[in-house]
C-alpha cells in the first residue's frame, strides 16, 4: 500500500481556530492497483503546538485500516508541514 496523493482538497469554514477541517480524494496504490477513496480530516493545533490528526475514510477499502489510517496521518502532517494545504 502506497499513499500517491490527495487531490481536490476542500477547507470546511470552522468557527474554532486551531481547528482546520478538510474533505479530499486519497489516490493510493494497492496491489499493483491505483485507486481513489473520499476522505475527511482534521487537524487540531494543541496547546503545546503539536499537532493531532483526526481522519477518516468514507467508502470501503479492501485493505486494514490500521496501517492505512497511519499511513494517511503521516502524508497529511507531511503535506500540512509543506504547506500543501489550502489556507
Amino acid at each position: 500500500m502506497k499513499i500517491l496523493q490527495i487531490k481536490d482538497i476542500i477547507r470546511k469554514d470552522v468557527p474554532i481556530y486551531y481547528r482546520r477541517h478538510f474533505s479530499g480524494i486519497v489516490v493510493m496504490e494497492l496491489l499493483h492497483k491505483s485507486i481513489e477513496r473520499h476522505i475527511d480530516f482534521m487537524i487540531e493545533t494543541m496547546p503545546t503546538g503539536a499537532k493531532e490528526i483526526s481522519l477518516s475514510v468514507s467508502d470501503p477499502v479492501d485493505y486494514p485500516l490500521t496501517p492505512l489510517i497511519k499511513e494517511l496521518k503521516t502524508f497529511v502532517i507531511n503535506l500540512d508541514n509543506s504547506g500543501g494545504l489550502p489556507g
